[in-house]
């Protein structure tokens, strides 16, 4: 299968795309870059990913990072998760490896945050090692090619003896990028591009015009849970209560606006005054409706109507939350919040308290 590897080198070759961590050899600036990469899109990566080097041009500059700068960074990425795994794994590097990123994907793979796919990612683009890296592209591209019409585990190890016989020894890195551009942008989920595919005279499917049938399609789709939520934005004194979530939670150590989950027969308003009660314990009172935004996670669906409230009485504590805070409403962007609650930021800045 040379002809195979130099064919897709040579197509990787003559795209010559240029992404910014593509221009170095720095697998802190690699590894950055693959955890960003993980279930988002290329060109929103891009801008997160440079502004990041720019605040935290090591890895030591993330492990000394707080929680704070670290979510503050990572607002708008999603899966905040994936932030507090790496600054871990950042520590423990700093602590237990000398400050030096592992070079083999054994020894990657003990690392927080890291798994099968990126840890084949580094290890090949940073570290020259032949191992292959295998997504979701990388799998629907080799079901098409060897015709394998789900990703069960026999399926799986025709992929991994595949890829370990034809990835190419010198050119690891290249091998596993090239097929992670060629599903991006050729071998798609759906409407595949396979007459501008450079591998498609390898591709099985291909020849026997079944492209459009593998992987084979499960058609069992769950639906999205959908909840509808009911946030207060509290003023008193011309200041705004935020909260920050518990850490254990979704989205845990962000701030947010205090509220939570509509109970079945009950009132937004009503909502909102339970949950602020049962989080802080406080008495507000419910004023006008500022905004409804429908926001979708991964995993679920919500609509979230958000009102203005002001605080009556009470001395606030941290019942079920994590932290809590007066600001100032244009210091709102000096902390990080979750997205759906960024569609209140302009109408709170309008408002300015003038309400209350």
């Amino acid at each position: 299968m040379k002809s195979f590897n130099n064919t897709l080198l040579n197509w990787y070759d003559s795209e010559n795309e240029f992404l910014p961590w593509r221009a170095t050899s720095d697998p802190y600036h690699i590894w950055v870059s693959e955890i960003m990469l993980q279930q988002t899109q290329v060109k929103t990566v891009i801008p997160f990913y440079n502004a990041w080097i720019d605040k935290f041009a090591t890895l030591n500059d993330v492990a000394n990072a707080s929680d704070e700068e670290i979510f503050k960074s990572w607002e708008g990425l999603g899966y905040y998760n994936r932030a507090l795994n790496f600054r871990s794994a950042c520590i423990d590097i700093m602590n237990n490896y000398d400050g030096q990123i592992p070079n083999l994907k054994e020894k990657l793979l003990l690392l927080k945050g890291i798994g099968d796919y990126t840890s084949s990612a580094i290890a090949s683009i940073a570290f020259n090692q032949p191992t292959p890296a295998i997504d979701g592209n990388v799998k629907r591209i080799m079901s098409r090619l060897l015709l394998l019409p789900d990703f069960k585990k026999k399926e799986l190890n025709k992929i991994k003896d595949f890829l370990l016989k034809n990835i190419d020894e010198h050119r690891p890195g290249d091998f596993n990028q090239s097929l992670m551009d060629l599903g991006r942008k050729i071998c798609k989920p759906r409407n595949p591009k396979c007459t501008d595919c450079p591998i498609s005279i390898f591709c099985l499917s291909f020849k026997n015009k079944q492209t459009h049938i593998y992987p084979i399609k499960n058609k069992q789709t769950k639906n999205k849970p959908h909840y509808n939520i009911g946030v207060g934005v509290v003023w008193h004194n011309d200041k705004i209560l935020i909260t920050k979530r518990k850490k254990n939670q979704l989205l845990g150590g962000l701030w947010e606006f205090p509220g939570g989950k509509i109970e079945s027969h009950e009132s937004i308003e009503h909502c909102i005054k339970r949950e602020i009660k049962e989080e802080l314990d406080i008495q507000i009172k419910v004023n006008n409706f500022i905004i409804k935004v429908k926001h979708q996670y991964s995993h679920f669906k919500i609509t979230l109507y958000a009102y203005h409230c002001q605080y009556i009485s009470g001395d606030v504590k941290c019942i079920e939350v994590d932290d809590w805070a007066w600001i100032e409403p244009h210091a709102i962007s000096n902390y990080p919040f979750p997205r759906a609650n960024h569609y209140i930021f302009p109408e709170i800045l309008n408002n300015d308290g003038a309400i209350c």
